[in-house]
C-alpha cells in the first residue's frame, strides 16, 4: 500500500508501507515507475491535513505524561518530562507507557529520552532509540551520521566528499574553520546535538505554572470517584500554592480517556484563592451547567489539576466571630454565577481613564483581573457625582434660560413640560482632542423639578461657538 500525492504535475509517492519499502518503493517515485515495478499496489490518496490532526489528536493524549509537549515534526513530538517520571515509576516506566499508548492507538513508534531536545531528536530519527543517562546520549550521537545534523543537501554532500561522515568526525575538529565553511549557526547546530548546548522546546499550550496529576492503576468511571479525586488534586494544588505564597485565578481539571480522548474543564474566581472547598463547589457548578455532559466512555486513567493563573496571595486576618473579609461574599457569589452561566454572562461595570461620561466606564466580565482605574471618590455628604440611569445616546429637549449661559428655568423632554425648581452647576467637559478634535464642549446641570424629579441636563457647544446650543438629558438620579 501506497500514499500518492499530486506533485508538478505527476503523480508520486507520499509513503510506503513496510511491504511497499520491500520491494524497492520508496517516497518521490513517480506512480508509474512504482507500478512498473510492482503491479499489485494498493494507492490511497495522500491527505496532509488529516495527517496533521491526528497528530494534535496524539499530541493532546500524549500531554498526560507532561505538560510541556511540542509538535516535532515531521511526524513527531518532543515532550520535556523533567521532573514528570516519578509519576510513572522512573524514567523506563514512563517510556514504556508512552509506547504502550501508542500501540493502544495503532501507532509504531520510535523514541530515545536524553538529556537534551536535539540530542533526543537525532536519536530517534537516526540512530537506535532507547533511553539514555547523561554522558551516554553524547557518546552514541558522535557515532551517528552527519544527516542527523539535518543540513541543508549541498552541505550534506560537501561534508561527504570531505570524508566527514560521521558526528565525531565534527566534533573532533576545530569549530571555526567549520564555521567558516558552513556558516555561523553551524557549531551551534552541532553543540545542540551533541548535547553540549540545551535549548528548550516551546510547548503547543504554555505550561502552567503548578499542575497536579494522578494516574490511576484502574480506570474510573462514577461521579463521586471524579469528584474525590478533584478534591485530592485541589488540596495538593492549594500546599503547593501555600509555599509559593500564591493564590489561584484560573483552575483547570484535565480528564484523560483510556480511548485517548482528553476534555478539560476550567473555572475562574474573582480574587487569588486557595479555598479548596470554594473551588470544588465551582467545579461542581461547573460539571452541572455543561451543554455537552463530560462522558468517561470506558473511564479516566489520568487526571491533572493545573493553575493557569496565579498571584500573590496574602494573608486575610479573620475576625474573632468568624466574619470574612470585605467583599469576600460577592467574589463567591460572582465565581458561581460565572461557573454556572459563563463569564459572557456575569458581568459589572469597570471605570476607564476617560472624563467623557459615555466612555467613562465599560462592562466587564466580573471574573476578570480587575483593572488599575479607579472611581472618582465622592465628596462626603455630598450628592452623587453621575446617574444611576444613563441614556445612550443622550436626548433632546426643548430649554428655556434665564440667561444664555445660565441653567434652565424649565425644559420639555418627551412632551412633557418640567420646571427647574433647584439647579447645580455647571460642570464643563471638554471634548478629547486626541479622539475627535471637533467635538463641543459640554456644561452639565443637576437639576430637579417641582414634583422632585432629578435630571442631568447638558448644553452641548458654547455660544461662541455655535448660534444655536442644543440641549440634551443625559441621565436620571434615583
Amino acid at each position: 500500500m501506497v500514499l500518492v500525492e499530486k506533485i508538478g504535475g505527476a503523480l508520486r509517492l507520499a509513503a510506503v508501507d513496510p511491504a511497499a519499502a520491500g520491494a524497492g518503493l520508496t517516497p518521490g517515485l513517480t506512480l508509474a515507475d512504482a507500478r512498473a515495478r510492482n503491479p499489485f499496489l494498493r494507492t490511497i490518496v495522500h491527505r496532509p491535513e488529516a495527517d496533521a490532526a491526528l497528530l494534535l489528536q496524539v499530541m493532546e493524549d500524549f500531554g498526560r505524561f507532561t505538560p510541556m509537549i511540542a509538535e516535532d515534526g515531521p511526524h513527531g513530538l518532543m515532550l520535556d518530562v523533567t521532573g514528570c517520571a516519578h509519576l510513572f515509576g522512573g524514567e523506563a516506566g514512563l517510556v514504556g507507557a508512552a509506547h504502550q499508548r501508542a500501540e493502544r492507538i495503532g501507532l509504531t513508534v520510535k523514541s530515545a529520552l536524553a538529556s537534551t531536545p536535539q540530542a533526543a531528536r537525532a536519536l530517534a530519527r537516526f540512530g537506535p532509540g532507547g533511553l539514555f543517562q547523561a554522558g551516554q546520549d553524547r557518546r552514541t550521537v558522535r557515532h551517528l551520521p552527519v544527516a542527523a545534523l539535518e543540513l541543508p543537501e549541498r552541505d550534506a554532500q560537501a561534508l561527504h566528499r570531505a570524508g566527514l561522515k560521521r558526528i565525531a568526525d565534527l566534533d573532533d575538529r576545530p569549530r571555526a574553520p567549520l564555521a567558516a565553511r558552513f556558516g555561523t549557526d553551524f557549531p551551534a547546530r552541532l553543540a545542540r546535538v551533541l548535547g553540549d548546548e540545551d535549548v528548550r522546546i516551546t510547548p503547543h499550550r504554555p505550561a502552567p505554572p503548578i499542575a497536579v496529576d494522578r494516574v490511576f492503576f484502574e480506570p474510573i468511571l462514577t461521579d463521586a470517584d471524579v469528584e474525590r479525586v478533584l478534591s485530592d488534586l485541589l488540596v495538593d494544588t492549594a500546599d503547593r500554592l501555600e509555599q509559593t505564597g500564591q493564590g489561584g485565578r484560573a483552575f483547570e481539571a484535565g480528564f484523560y480517556r483510556i480511548d485517548g480522548q482528553m476534555r478539560r474543564i476550567v473555572v475562574r474566581t474573582g480574587r487569588a484563592t486557595r479555598d479548596t472547598d470554594g473551588v470544588l463547589r465551582l467545579f461542581r457548578e461547573r460539571l452541572a451547567a455543561l451543554s455537552n455532559p463530560l462522558d468517561p466512555g470506558f473511564g479516566f486513567d489520568q487526571m491533572r489539576l493545573s493553575v493557569l493563573e496565579a498571584q500573590r496571595l496574602a494573608p486575610a486576618q479573620r475576625g474573632l466571630d468568624g466574619d470574612r473579609p470585605d467583599g469576600e461574599d460577592l467574589s463567591r457569589l460572582i465565581d458561581r454565577l460565572t461557573a454556572r452561566l459563563g463569564p459572557e454572562a456575569v458581568l459589572w461595570f469597570e471605570p476607564l481613564g476617560s472624563h467623557i461620561p459615555e466612555r467613562a466606564s465599560r462592562m466587564a466580565p466580573a471574573a476578570a483581573p480587575r483593572s488599575d482605574q479607579a472611581w472618582p471618590e465622592r465628596i462626603p455628604g455630598g450628592p452623587p457625582l453621575r446617574p444611576l440611569q444613563m441614556f445612550d445616546p443622550p436626548q433632546p429637549v426643548e430649554t428655556l434660560a434665564e440667561v444664555p449661559d445660565g441653567s434652565p428655568l424649565r425644559f420639555r423632554w418627551r412632551r412633557v413640560l418640567h420646571e427647574v425648581a433647584l439647579a447645580e452647576g455647571p460642570e464643563r467637559i471638554g471634548g478629547e482632542w486626541w479622539r475627535a478634535p471637533d467635538q463641543q464642549t459640554r456644561d452639565y446641570y443637576r437639576v430637579e423639578d417641582r414634583e422632585g424629579r432629578r435630571f442631568w441636563l447638558f448644553r452641548q457647544g458654547l455660544y461662541e461657538e455655535t448660534a444655536e446650543p442644543r440641549w440634551f438629558v443625559h441621565g436620571l438620579f434615583a
